[in-house]
């Protein structure tokens, strides 16, 4: 057998120079086709990656990103419409006040262990949008709930100490007309209702928070019940008045917090008999119960309260000069006369410019005292 010469190739020798130099040409290719780097500098094999709400107050935290080699050291900055954020080197970050409105990323540096380093930067949030204030305590009403006390509001705890505080009183479902301070002082039309506060914090960067306190017990009087007292209504001569409205607003005047209601005494309204005899009397009627009484004027005769229907219907010529309304004549004629019957006598003015008592002869004069309709404080004891 004769040996292969020198120009002779075993068969299948082209085939695999041909793969040899695809394989060569190939690995060429890819090395072109990688990412050209420094000797030994890292390079990102994925960008870094921002987490968490682009809002004041809240945290945002980078993510490393991918890097060749793994092995690496990565430091964070912090950058606000693509510049530096001073001192935001951390790599979580508290969003603030001046990033309102304002885009933020990270850049990670990645640093390997010759001291090598390169970096790459996120993409961008959204602009950033106000933050929301967490409630941590609810508001509360601190104070008595009695008619004349004053009660305070607590506005309760906020994640951020707030910058302004707003208040608006509320009388069950309705808000109070101009209760908008932190104290309230409990009004008539309290009494059996029950009050709350609805707050309103303000911080900047943040929006407006509210939260409203729990209701309170139902508003009491000034005092506890201490006495009930019965009386009925009676009426003498001619009566162009509708007694209905005779009635309802003499009862109104008798459960009113400001009157005698305040000094622990309810009136009830029956058919007949009672304690004391209401009565709404034509003007001429009036001396038959006294000598003492008077047409022009309105009396208290024993278990008699006498209203003089003029009166009732037209008040006097010195309360409607000072401007004083009918409705408030007509509570004061009523606590007026039944304050005689309870067993007070009459009353001066106590210092110019002062409220009248409601035991003083209003329909006379005032020597100086301002109308009023509603026993004073003093006289409520």
């Amino acid at each position: 057998m004769v040996g292969p010469g020198k120009g002779h190739r075993p068969a299948g020798y082209r085939g695999a120079v041909l793969t040899r130099g695809l394989v060569l040409a190939l690995c060429a290719v890819l090395w072109l086709a990688a990412p050209a780097r420094a000797e030994g500098e890292p390079v990102s094999t994925s960008q870094p990656q921002v987490t968490g709400t682009a809002a004041v107050g809240e945290a945002l935290k980078a993510g490393r990103g991918g890097w060749d080699p793994a092995e690496v050291e990565v430091a964070f900055r912090w950058l606000r419409d693509e510049r530096p954020i001073a001192g935001a080197t951390a790599r979580s970050y508290r969003v603030v006040l001046d990033d309102l409105r304002h885009r933020l990323s990270v850049t990670a540096t990645a640093t390997d262990a010759q001291g090598a380093g390169s970096a790459a930067t996120s993409e961008q949030t959204g602009p950033v949008v106000r933050g929301t204030l967490t409630l941590r305590q609810s508001p509360h009403v601190v104070g008595t709930s009695r008619f004349g006390r004053t009660v305070q509001a607590d506005p309760g705890r906020w994640s951020r100490t707030p910058q302004r505080t707003t208040y608006q009183w509320f009388r069950g479902p309705r808000p109070i007309d101009g209760a908008t301070g932190r104290r309230y002082a409990l009004a008539p039309d309290d009494v059996g209702r029950h009050v709350r506060v609805r707050v309103g914090v303000k911080v900047p960067g943040y929006r407006l928070a509210t939260a409203t306190s729990p209701r309170t017990a139902p508003v009491g009087h000034r005092v506890d019940l201490r006495r009930t007292v019965t009386y009925h209504v009676e009426t003498r001569g001619r009566i162009t008045t509708s007694m209905r409205d005779f009635k309802r607003l003499a009862q109104q005047s008798y459960d009113d917090p400001r009157g005698w209601r305040g000094k622990g005494v309810r009136f009830v309204r029956v058919e007949r008999r009672g304690s004391f005899t209401l009565v709404l009397a034509e003007a001429s009627t009036v001396p038959s119960f006294s000598s003492g009484c008077s047409s022009t004027y309105s009396c208290r005769v024993g278990r008699y309260v006498i209203i003089n229907q003029t009166r009732w219907n037209r008040a006097t010529p010195p309360w409607n000069a000072a401007g004083g309304s009918l409705r408030d004549y007509r509570h004061m004629v009523v606590n007026h006369e039944t304050g005689h019957w309870l067993g007070y006598g009459h009353a001066g003015c106590s210092g110019r410019g002062k409220l009248a008592p409601v035991m003083m002869q209003q329909s006379k004069g005032l020597d100086g005292c301002r109308f009023n309709p509603w026993p004073t404080p003093r006289e409520l004891g």
